[in-house]
């Protein structure tokens, strides 16, 4: 029997890394984690209890965030509607207010507290025990599974981004937001997430890059295909 794998995919925000690594994970028939989604959740549990003080620049009400954290229960169900798991805060599905462009302003600032990332990535190491995983995130093959058995680094331009971001939020019924905040939204979090202190956004000097700008999913799916062979 074929030994089960850790693949990690990391990235940039908006490049489509979840839709990759779910697909990914239903080729192979194994679990798929969404990074980003435990990260926003906790972003979304801080905004909640009024601990982040302001967004520019950013303050966080420290004392707060560790009674957060302590009673911060984040868990994913597969939704039988949609090709991605549902996340789910306390016991409430957050997936769409986890989407929000309140929490994408301060979800790159909230996952770059030490305390946050100890959190999330205690959790993540409890998935991959039992190896056979898929994960997506910034600093997966660096930080969380530097051991990882395929590590994946995907980019694509800004503007392409924004584009694809757009499309998906229209399609979750959010008509409030315009590309131009969407861009501004994504250049910003660019800009925080390589020059954070704690586990910057880097490609893991094994990793494979996959520069998606003009790729279609089923392209992706060949491409990962012949790097699994």
């Amino acid at each position: 029997m074929r030994k089960k794998m850790i693949i990690a995919v990391d990235g940039y925000s908006s490049t489509g890394k979840s839709t990759f690594a779910r697909r990914i994970a239903s080729m192979l028939g194994y679990l798929y984690i969404d990074t980003g989604a435990m990260y926003r959740a906790v972003a979304l549990a801080c905004l909640r209890r009024g601990i982040i003080k302001s967004s520019d620049p950013f303050r966080m009400d420290m004392d707060g965030l560790q009674d957060v954290l302590g009673k911060c229960d984040i868990s994913f169900s597969n939704n039988s509607g949609a090709e991605h798991a549902d996340t789910f805060l306390n016991g409430e599905n957050v997936e769409r207010q986890i989407r929000s462009v309140e929490v994408s302003d301060v979800v790159s600032n909230v996952s770059s507290i030490p305390q946050v990332r100890a959190f999330v990535d205690e959790r993540l190491r409890e998935f991959g025990k039992g190896r056979g995983i898929v994960m997506d995130g910034r600093d997966i093959g660096t930080v969380v599974f530097p051991d990882a058995d395929i590590k994946i680094f995907m980019t694509a331009a800004p503007e392409v981004r924004a584009g694809r971001r757009l499309k998906e939020m229209r399609e979750k019924g959010n008509d409030s937001v315009t590309y131009d905040e969407i861009l501004e939204n994504l250049e910003k979090r660019d800009r925080t997430d390589v020059s954070r202190a704690v586990s910057p956004l880097r490609k893991a000097y094994d990793a494979i890059v996959l520069d998606n700008s003009e790729m279609t999913l089923d392209d992706q799916m060949e491409w990962i295909k012949s790097i699994l062979k």
